[in-house]
């Protein structure tokens, strides 16, 4: 797309309202555009409507009007959600209707350079990682898109010394086109969101688009470990900057001695157990055309957040903190402090030597396996969402391990059926008919009814939230509600 400025009195269609939607909008009104917001939402359930009225931006809620798309129609801006089939994104493309999402629009008005960051899991707390050290070390970041803060918003009111630190998905990246972030981070790669992409293909693809612009100024930090990663380094035009838990790297982050592939955590959540794990550190190594110089981190066991997954989440933080300038010096004490986020593997409470753990941000089964054994409880288990046509035998070995299961939404028939294969006994359902909240309060009472004491009950669902929930968010807070007034 051309620059945002460059549609004064043009017509702009901003279709989905949300905070993002809203963002949008108000960017293009200001500097001149004709803007049009559609939502399927009615009228009362949009509260954002009365605020764009009130800026004389035309509000459409309830429907989507089959002339919203016209001749006069020069850009469509969705909601990173709403799937490509919807009525008004198909007739666009048929008319040959530039669509977009607003990390389109941010990129091409941001003053500052943009770290953009994606993957099927761990965004968010890398992302927070980035935002807290980068912080640290003076680079005044701002943390902006999934996350929280519309990356329009959060451009506008940046400055060049600033940095954006942008949690990107696959749904925000399929819509770009220019977009180039200075430091492109891919954390990893796993099968999800098929219902929307159609295909693993397009889904990579549409992750791939972070590198698509980058050039020899820009950094590509990928995960050494994982080869679809990998094999995304494969013709980048950028500099390559890895890291990796389970290679002792020439260039890049990584921990050595470095863990065994074929080795389970131990009880401190991070290390197999042994002289080794008392020793492990975290390294960077520079490009042989600066030296090559080494700079020891920090040691792995002093991290603040537990399970082998976030030890990579940490070293990916620290590679795009280093290629945005940042001394390595100054990392280490925040990422002592920095004891995870909220929604993802956090504890919530104990009652009766049951501890809780919520992990309602786990929307998929590779991330629901890595929190499993990131713990070294027995677990019981309350897992199940939306139904995005998975079959969940990925989740078979793993349910091997569990002491109990209580599964719910969608999904439930198809985890019973896994946990059947299993041979896992304690396995119960949840009347889907209840609403949200009273579903959730009798799933948390069945699995502290399974647990005894020195277990976990850990809410993982591997699936979704919108069967139910607005959000994982609000997943993630009724749990920790339940558990809490048991």
């Amino acid at each position: 797309m051309n620059h945002p400025a460059d549609y004064r009195g043009r017509r702009v269609v901003v279709l989905g309202l949300a905070r993002s939607g809203v963002s949008v909008a108000k960017l293009f009104h200001k500097l001149g555009a004709d803007v049009i917001v559609n939502d399927k939402k009615e009228r009362a359930n949009s509260p954002e409507a009365d605020e764009l009225d009130a800026l004389g931006i035309s509000v459409l809620c309830g429907y989507h009007p089959d002339d919203l798309i016209d001749e006069r129609t020069a850009l469509l801006i969705k909601n990173p959600g709403i799937p490509y089939g919807a009525p008004p994104v198909r007739q666009a493309l048929e008319k040959g209707v530039e669509v977009v999402t607003e990390v389109e629009a941010a990129y091409l008005i941001s003053p500052a350079p943009i770290i953009g960051i994606t993957g099927s899991n761990g965004k968010t707390t890398t992302t927070t990682l980035i935002g807290m050290l980068l912080d640290a070390a003076g680079k005044q970041p701002i943390v902006a898109g999934n996350i929280g803060l519309p990356l329009c918003e959060a451009v506008q009111d940046a400055k060049r010394d600033n940095w954006i630190v942008a949690e990107l998905s696959s749904f925000q990246l399929k819509g770009t086109q220019s977009f180039r972030p200075r430091i492109a981070l891919l954390l990893n790669l796993a099968e999800t969101h098929l219902d929307y992409h159609g295909s693993m293909e397009d889904y990579l693809a549409s992750k791939r688009k972070l590198f698509a612009n980058q050039t020899e100024a820009d950094t590509a930090v990928l995960n050494w470990d994982d080869p679809v990663c990998r094999e995304t380094a494969e013709g980048l035009k950028s500099r390559l900057l890895p890291f990796s838990l389970y290679e002792k790297l020439e260039e890049g982050v990584c921990i050595e001695p470095p863990f065994a592939r074929d080795t389970v955590e131990g009880s401190d959540g991070l290390a197999d157990t042994g002289i080794e794990a008392e020793r492990r550190k975290i390294v960077y190594r520079g490009p042989a055309s600066e030296g090559g110089s080494e700079t020891v981190i920090m040691p792995v066991d002093e991290l603040g957040i537990r399970g082998r997954h976030n030890a990579a989440n940490a070293i990916a933080a620290i590679a795009a903190c280093l290629a945005a300038g940042a001394e390595p010096a100054a990392l280490a004490e925040p990422l002592r402090l920095f004891k995870g986020v909220e929604h993802r593997l956090e504890y919530v409470c104990e009652k009766n030597g049951v501890t809780f753990y919520n992990d309602s941000k786990a929307t998929n089964p590779t991330a629901t396996t890595m929190s499993v054994r990131s713990l070294n409880n027995p677990i019981v288990l309350v897992a199940g969402g939306l139904d995005r046509g998975s079959d969940y035998m990925e989740l078979l070995p793993l349910f091997k391990e569990l002491k109990g299961l209580v599964a719910l939404g969608e999904t439930r028939s198809k985890l019973e059926r896994v946990a059947g294969l299993a041979g896992l006994t304690k396995v119960e359902s949840v009347n889907a008919e209840k609403d949200a909240e009273s579903m959730l309060r009798e799933a948390v009472s069945r699995a502290f009814a399974m647990a005894e004491p020195g277990d976990a009950v850990l809410l993982s669902p591997a699936c979704a939230s919108w069967d139910m929930f607005e959000s994982y968010e609000q997943r993630g807070s009724m749990f920790k509600q339940s558990a809490h007034t048991l």
